[in-house]
């Protein structure tokens, strides 16, 4: 390090700008010395949601006592609240406070709900009492104050995860620069080792710190929750001198927002037949506006909203002409480029209510079975976790050193599975979770059956705990493939100034996955609940292979729409190669002419 340093001392990184508002220097600021503080709060950061929502469920029906569907809704509702927040962090970010601040913000505000949580835990009035050994099944549920503070300090967790999640990998990239190409070789090893941390910061979650809850309580166990987000925080703000800040750009939402208002407007405009004649980058004189955009081929999908691009004759002397008045060509196809990418954005929302079973009802399942290992350990049902994220952390080197090799071989092929391949692998694969898992159920119901232990929930059933592990492992594998594949996808096809709405897109996904299971389960409960229900609080009364039945249906379902909608789909570069030899064969065919 210290041999480099003369040759980059007093250069400076264009874009950016150190805490005191003065161009960062290249060797003073960024790099890995910043963006290892980054990688070590998220690290404590993914620690403290993964401990507080993987092993939630048994702690709502084990503590506060209520339902096990009831619980799966309060689980579901929060992650996806969680995710769901990530749109308003990121519009927070770039329309007023930068990264940075918005980081300090809602880590705080996620600090300040941890420990009203791990409070709550503490203080006996805060929690129903413990259930009498002779009447397991007659618990008195949590009231209406203690889940109003449960709630209160979840929602607050929520919002501070989604402002938090919204910026963190942004101002992680922000420490290299992009312009730079030794730089840009360390920001893809940046992105590599932010997947391991968050990796790392979940297995121990889902281990240790799963059983510190489940065998020394829940108050240790949140409490460590709580001094891990202040460490983050620690961390995070220890960095402060060294990182390289960016200027505010602007939220997408106001861009996508200003083009529709435009293109209304104007809709009794009639579109002229030369689209050079509407306005684009060519006609806008500030320069900063142009460098920060690449100016896009005009399509002819949508072309609606190419009336926002009209020119419009001054009247009555005025002179003043917003963006809401007028936007580029460019903006417009800046536009077009999210509308295409909605399909694919909505089929692969089922993915992550598959998944969600994964932190609900599996965990629930586990409760039920033999958890011991050898005399005296026994496994927490959450930590059954594990086997979902090491099933991710194992499959893409698989992929890459084994399976991609051998197909080379096989096929010829050297080209690795493009993103729109990489989905739908995964979500094959979530069907096959949802089949191993109701054909599992159907085995653990005969076993309790067999057994008597019908009416108990609290019997142990004489199964193994492991027979749930395929489920996890397969959907573990399904998220491999799709989370890398949305990822690359959002990012790559996303317009240059809207990456941080596009991520949000793509954790939008996750949200609102979580939240159709919760509709998924309420639906199910009314349908089902007066004569034979399939979800019950006492779940081996219940039929909870036939909801996994239904979700391996409705995810098969959810495929075929997917690959129609893929199918049809063109990626960016193609389309940008298809225009650039059109206009190629448009120019010889002009001089061939005169």
């Amino acid at each position: 390090m210290s041999s480099t340093l003369p040759e980059t001392q007093g250069q400076t990184v264009p874009d950016a700008w150190d805490s005191k508002g003065h161009p960062a220097d290249r060797a003073k600021t960024g790099g890995w010395a910043s963006s290892a503080m980054i990688l070590g709060s998220e690290a404590c950061e993914r620690l403290t949601t993964m401990g507080i929502a993987v092993n939630l469920v048994t702690y709502l029906t084990g503590t506060m006592h209520l339902g096990s569907a009831y619980s799966s809704n309060i689980v579901t509702n929060f992650v996806g609240t969680s995710f769901m927040l990530c749109l308003f962090g990121g519009f927070v970010a770039d329309s007023f406070f930068g990264r940075y601040l918005t980081i300090a913000i809602f880590g705080t505000i996620e600090a300040l709900g941890v420990i009203c949580l791990a409070i709550s835990t503490k203080i006996p009035s805060l929690h129903p009492p413990q259930c009498t050994p002779n009447s397991p099944n007659s618990c008195e549920p949590a009231n209406n104050l203690q889940l109003a503070v449960l709630y209160t300090a979840l929602y607050l967790t929520a919002l501070g995860i989604g402002g938090l999640k919204s910026s963190v990998s942004g101002f992680g990239s922000d420490q290299f620069d992009d312009s730079n190409e030794g730089e840009r070789k360390q920001m893809v090893k940046f992105f590599s080792w932010f997947f391991f941390f968050i990796s790392m910061g979940s297995i121990l979650a889902v281990t240790v710190l799963v059983y510190i809850q489940d065998h020394l309580g829940r108050d240790w166990g949140y409490g460590i929750c709580a001094c891990a987000i202040i460490a983050a925080l620690v961390v995070f703000l220890s960095g402060t001198k060294r990182y390289r800040y960016k200027k505010l750009v602007g939220s997408p939402l106001t861009q996508i927002a200003a083009v529709s208002v435009a293109a209304w407007r104007k809709r009794k405009l009639e579109l002229p037949s030369d689209s050079s004649m509407l306005y684009n980058l060519d006609d806008v004189k500030d320069q900063d506006v142009t460098k920060k955009k690449q100016m896009l081929p005009h399509s002819k999908q949508f072309r609606f909203l190419d009336k926002a691009a009209i020119k419009e004759p001054k009247t009555n002397g005025n002179n003043v002409v917003t963006k809401w008045d007028i936007s580029t060509l460019t903006d417009v196809e800046e536009v077009k480029l999210v509308i295409r990418m909605l399909p694919i954005w909505a089929t692969t929302i089922m993915f992550w209510t598959v998944h969600a079973q994964m932190v609900t009802f599996s965990v629930s399942q586990a409760t039920t079975l033999k958890r011991h290992i050898g005399k005296s350990f026994q496994i927490p049902p959450a930590s059954l976790t594990a086997f979902l994220t090491g099933s991710i952390l194992v499959t893409i080197p698989i992929y890459d050193r084994i399976v991609l090799p051998i197909l080379r071989k096989i096929c010829n092929k050297s080209q690795r599975l493009r993103p729109l391949q990489s989905i739908a692998l995964g979500l094959a694969l979530s069907i096959c979770g949802m089949v191993a898992a109701a054909l599992i159920e159907l085995r653990r119901m005969r076993m309790a059956h067999l057994h008597g232990m019908i009416e108990n929930s609290k019997s142990v059933i004489p199964m193994s705990v492991f027979w749930l592990v395929p489920q996890f492992f397969i959907v573990g594998a399904g998220e491999a493939f799709t989370y890398m594949g949305q990822l690359d996808f959002f990012l790559r096809e996303c317009p240059k100034g809207m990456k941080t709405m596009s991520t949000g897109l793509f954790l939008s996904t996750l949200s609102l996955g979580f939240f159709f299971s919760s509709v998924l389960v309420i639906v199910v409960q009314k349908v089902t609940g007066h004569h034979h229900p399939w979800l019950t609080d006492n779940i081996n009364q219940g039929k909870l292979y036939n909801f996994y039945w239904l979700l391996a249906i409705l995810s098969a379902l959810n495929l075929v729409i997917y690959l129609l909608c893929a199918k049809s789909y063109i990626y960016k570069d193609k389309r940008l190669a298809q225009q650039v030899i059109e206009l190629e064969k448009t120019d010889t065919d002009t001089a061939d002419h005169a």
